[in-house]
């Protein structure tokens, strides 16, 4: 048996969006130093200030719980935190509190105001923080903004740098089942479907992506400059006529990329690496084919993106790049074959 715990009741604090590997080593931390601990998660309207890509309060709190159900379902309880500093400063019964190396100084800002409440101040748990495999902290900006999963792991392997990969035949029935929501409408009208999917999304707080011609063509129709635009000069693997070709004149920057049909190569991989830093609408034209680009796409862009590509004779997908798509794209690329 493990020696008993150090306090009585252990206080930790903050938003834990996306709960990741620092936020469980947080709460394991303050559960083998207390017999008790509280967890105070900050509400939607605290959050929402951080960033507009949070989780909900809801999704937050139900991720802890999950993690308290499996670790310690009988010491640990969830609140809601409404201001900076929560029940911290006058709470009596509790005797310690959870920091990181960044949030220590407010929780010796918390033990200044409970010595002025006339209580004892809190002991002060610091935890160091974990890092990637690149030295880098593993935090929930960095999730949302698309660079690592959960475990601080890159969605894009290392292995694959400079590797041309080919797509394996296993892979390609899988790739014909949509990954996002399908918008059915007619080939001859695709601003049909391109509308109902857009009455389905925020564009203000969404980065929109779009692969393929006809699919840049019809937002552009739509008076929509997406941020991102991905085209090959083709249909259907058809060549595009001329009066057919999209009008990049919209696009502040052109990039361009050599891509084979069939594989992934390192220059489309390193242009929209670069495409996906840019602040200004960005089209990259594709020598060959862009067809396997969404891949790569979702694994370079933050969480608040949203890729669209056409679905040839039925509609418009639109692809939000979340962290299961992320994750599902990661596992594709592991079945096609190193060239």
């Amino acid at each position: 048996m493990g020696a008993p715990p150090r306090f009585q009741l252990c206080l930790v604090g903050g938003t834990f969006d996306r709960l990741h590997a620092g936020h469980r080593l947080l709460l394991d931390a303050a559960c083998r130093a207390a017999a008790r601990v509280e967890v105070h998660l900050t509400n939607d309207a605290m959050a929402d200030q951080k960033s507009v890509n949070m989780q909900s309060f809801e999704t937050r709190r139900d991720e802890v719980l999950n993690w308290v159900a499996s670790n310690a379902p009988t010491r640990v309880s969830v609140h809601e935190l409404t201001d900076q500093h929560g029940p911290a400063p006058s709470h009596p019964k509790a005797d310690a509190i959870v920091a990181t190396p960044e949030t220590k100084p407010e929780c010796e800002r918390i033990n200044e105001r409970r010595v002025e409440n006339g209580l004892a101040p809190l002991h002060i748990i610091e935890v160091a923080h974990l890092t990637d495999i690149a030295g880098d902290i593993i935090s929930s900006s960095r999730i949302r903004n698309g660079l690592v999963d959960v475990e601080g792991h890159p969605w894009f392997s290392p292995a694959w740098e400079g590797q041309v990969l080919r797509m394996h035949p296993r892979v390609e029935p899988e790739l014909k089942t949509p990954m996002g929501v399908l918008y059915e409408g007619p080939e001859t009208a695709p601003e049909v479907a391109m509308l109902a999917a857009l009455e389905d999304i925020d564009t203000s707080q969404t980065i929109l992506i779009a692969v393929g011609d006809v699919t840049v063509s019809t937002l552009l129709a739509l008076d929509i400059v997406p941020d991102l635009g991905f085209i090959d000069g083709q249909t259907k693997r058809t060549a595009l006529a001329a009066e057919e070709q999209v009008d990049c004149s919209a696009f502040t920057h052109i990039l361009e990329a050599s891509n084979p049909a069939g594989v992934l190569t390192p220059e489309l991989k390193a242009v929209i690496a670069q495409a996906a830093q840019l602040e200004e609408p960005t089209v990259v034209v594709v020598d060959g084919e862009e067809d396997l680009a969404p891949l790569y796409i979702h694994l370079h862009v933050p969480l608040h993106a949203v890729v669209f590509y056409g679905q040839p004779g039925v509609g418009v997908v639109a692809q939000p790049s979340s962290l299961e798509t992320k994750a599902r794209c990661r596992r594709l690329l592991e079945l096609f074959e190193v060239v």
